[in-house]
Formats: C-alpha cells, structure tokens, sequence
C-alpha cells in the first residue's frame, strides 16, 4: 500500500488543490474515474451545454426579430456542426489536462473508480492507498426517479445527450429544473417538438414564483409545458416512447409520445460509490456528505467540496469551496465558507440569474421591503422592445442592505454580477448608487430596480 501526505478525489475542482498541493512539494495522489476527467462543468455540465445553447439564443433572436420590424428566415441549421463543436473542444480540454497531469511533479495518477475500504484508505483498480488528508470532489451525477418501465427503454441524460448524432424530431423531458428549461430551450430552437413534464407546481422551483410563471409562459409559446404532471410510466410505442403521466390536481391520467425522452429531474452525490461509510464520514439523508463551516466531514482531515456535499451546487461555488480548503490546509488559514452571495443563472429563454435570498426566505428573519422594474421601464430596455423581462429586489428595512436580487431577461447572468459584488463587500443601496451607470445601458435596471423600493 502507497502512503501520500494528500488524496484528492475528483479532478474537478479537486484539480485546484491537487495542483497546490503539489506545488508545495507534497506527495500527493489524484484519483478519478474516467475516462472523461476534468469534472462535471467541462464535459457534461456548463460548459458543453452552454456551447449548444449559445445557438439556439441566436436562432431565437432572429425568430423574435419581427417585434423590431425584421423579418428574417433560418434556412438551414446544422445540428451535426453544433455537436461536433462541442465535442472537439470537450476533447481539446480532456488533451490539455491529461498532459498537465503529467507534468506535475510530485503527483500520481490513478484513473479507475475507487472507493474505501478502510480508514483514510482507498482502493483503485485493485491497488490501496492511504492519505493523511483526504479530499472529497467526486461530484454528483444524474438522479434517476423510480417510474415504471424506465429500466426497459433508452433514456436521455445531460451526458448522454451530448452524444447525439441525430437531432430527434420530438422530445418529452422529465423534470422542470435548469438542466430540463435549458435542453428544452436548446432542442426546441433547433426544431425539435418538445414537452417538458414537471411534477410540482412551476418551473425551476427555486426561484422567485413571478420569475417561475414568466418563463413556463414564455417556453409554451414555443414547446408544450406540463405543470403538476407526474410522470408513472413510460413504455414502448411503435419505434417512440409513451409517457403515463398523472395530474397532481385532477389525478387523470394523459399519455405523451415522442421519439426519445430525457430525464433531467436532479442531481445525486457520488458518495454512496465511494464507500465513504468504510471510512467514517456521514452523509445526510440525500446522500450528500455531511460537512461543517470549514468544509470537513465527520472524520478528522478528510474534506469534502463541490456537489458532494450538496451546499450549493455551482462550479464557480465549488471552485471557491477548493480554494478556501486548499488555504486552510497548506497555508495554516481558517476561512469559514460562506454562502450568502452565491449567484447562479440558468440559461433558458428568457434567462435568469439570481443572487441571496427570495422574497419568502427573506421575510422568516427580516423586516423587508421589494422592489421591481421591467426592462421595459428603462430607455435600453424599451429600445430592445424587452416587455415582459424584469428584475426583483429584496432589502432589509432598516439597513438598505441588500438581501436578495432576482433577474429574468436578456444578458441576466451578466447584470447579476454588479449586486453580487456589491453584496460581498456590504450590500447596501448606496453602494450601487454611487457608481454612475451608463445611459442608456441595460445596467440601469439594477439601480433603478433597488430606488423603487416599496413602490411594488
């Protein structure tokens, strides 16, 4: 059995502090399953999505371009490029990191699935290995729901997906979270007939209720949105897949068919394939490794970051989570995680970003008032005839600070980052007031949107 002074599981985020580990002439071990490496967000998360959605926004502009008086026509899309595309850069990246990999000093290599079989010992491809610290970045991977005949058919995932060489001419997509609005946004742009089936009450659960209702109606203009629909079983049909789905309302039962169906319902922790209970550490009910402020689980020296531990599942959030486990091992640091200017987006159409808290959460701990401007209602956003898209603010009372900022609309991933930073170092309205905003420029609506304050 190999001894090293560091374990990395997960070359992830877990790259980060592999490599500082590393650096500071450690010896250290890097484990991942393979054979793609380099974690969720390079080949099967942000990344490889996002190069796929990022046409499908263009081929929607030019279809809505007849509310500016354009009139425009998509001859041909090319679903074969778009995918290859993507691919060849997955592949670029999968060259470029193994080739890092091997020019790092001190580091070794193991590519196989491992798990424990003891304390503070792994086992890979049949060979142990013990580290004095041990860090967790396994990620997470597909939740698949216990429907009735699911076993039988061939189902899409946000992995295999990315594996298409055909375009389908129809889609039922099983869930209402980002995964599901933005492959929905994606194949329904290229052409393909979509429905997206979710059990609860509104899309995208997470976020603001208005932002919820704004895009199941702006996504049924364009593909059919099912609300309230449980999905019991799905079966064979003639060279397509049936979907028995049941009103959560009604309690009817509707049958949905299509050629291909995709399960995007939630993410699931790779704990359970690691054996992490063979080493001590607990996980919660989910499944998630249980972790304290400072990201260790319940055995001494053994740290678990990014979607393993279920806190906030991000990869900009678990790149910070890394690097704040990385400082406080190798540079005697004792940073404490903190999750309360987190911002994510999802890149549906319209997309949405947010940032703290929602109006809900908010009011269980504090005074609060809201406010809320359309895009409309500043000059840039009347401009780009944007009437519907708006952004939401929730502040405390007494202090001005900023609590939680919601945005639905064009570029709004890209205007969040002005609250974010704001946020992190105070979050109060004046802060964003005293920065002067170009006019007319869509930045307008954060400043615009936290002055009408009260008047929502």
């Amino acid at each position: 059995m190999k001894n090293y002074d560091v374990i990395v599981i997960g070359s992830g985020c877990g790259a980060l502090i592999s490599d500082e580990a590393a650096s500071h002439g450690l010896k250290v071990a890097l484990v991942d399953k393979g054979p793609l490496i380099g974690g969720t967000c390079l080949n099967w998360g942000c990344i490889p999505s996002k190069m796929l959605i990022y046409p499908a926004d263009r081929i929607v502009e030019i279809q809505e371009g007849k509310k500016l008086g354009i009139q425009a026509q998509i001859k041909n899309i090319d679903f074969h490029s778009i995918m290859e595309r993507m691919r060849k850069s997955r592949q670029e990246s999968q060259e470029h990191i193994r080739e890092g990999i091997k020019q790092t000093k001190n580091l070794d290599f193991f590519e196989g699935e491992g798990h424990f079989v003891g304390n503070y010992t792994l086992e890979v491809n049949g060979k142990r290995i013990k580290g004095e610290r041990i860090f967790i970045a396994s990620g997470s991977r597909t939740l698949i729901p216990p429907i009735k005949g699911l076993d039988n058919i061939d189902y899409l995932t946000n992995e295999s997906v990315l594996e298409l060489k055909e375009r389908p001419d129809s889609l039922i997509i099983i869930g209402g979270g980002y995964i599901a609005v933005e492959y929905g946004h994606f194949f329904a742009a290229i052409g393909t007939k979509v429905a997206i089936l979710e059990m609860v009450n509104s899309l995208v659960l997470s976020e603001e209720p208005e932002i919820s209702e704004l895009l199941k109606k702006a996504l049924s203009k364009r593909m059919e949105v099912h609300t309230n629909a449980q999905a019991e079983e799905v079966k064979d049909n003639n060279g397509g897949i049936t979907v028995v789905a049941k009103d959560k309302i009604s309690g009817k039962e509707r049958e949905f068919t299509a050629q291909r169906i995709m399960i995007a319902v939630g993410r699931r922790s790779n704990a359970d394939l690691l054996r992490v209970e063979n080493t001590g550490v607990d996980v919660d009910a989910r499944g998630f490794i249980k972790v304290d402020e400072y990201l260790e689980t319940s055995m001494k020296n053994i740290f678990a970051v990014g979607d393993a531990n279920g806190q906030q599942m991000f990869t900009h959030m678990a790149n910070r989570e890394a690097a704040i486990v990385a400082e406080n091992a190798f540079h005697g640091t004792r940073l404490k995680v903190d999750y309360t200017s987190v911002p994510h987006a999802v890149y549906s159409h319209p997309q949405i970003a947010s940032v703290g808290l929602t109006e809900e959460n908010a009011r269980k701990d504090y005074d609060i008032i809201v406010g809320k401007t359309k895009y409309y209602d500043i000059a840039k956003g009347e401009a780009m005839m944007e009437r519907e898209g708006f952004a939401k603010a929730i502040v405390e009372k007494d202090t001005d600070r900023i609590l939680g900022f919601h945005i639905i609309g064009p570029y709004a991933p890209v205007l969040i980052q002005e609250v974010v930073n704001a946020m992190t170092s105070g979050g109060s309205i004046e802060e964003i007031n005293q920065g002067i905003h170009i006019h007319p420029a869509l930045s307008e609506l954060i400043p615009n949107t936290l002055n009408s304050i009260g008047e929502s």
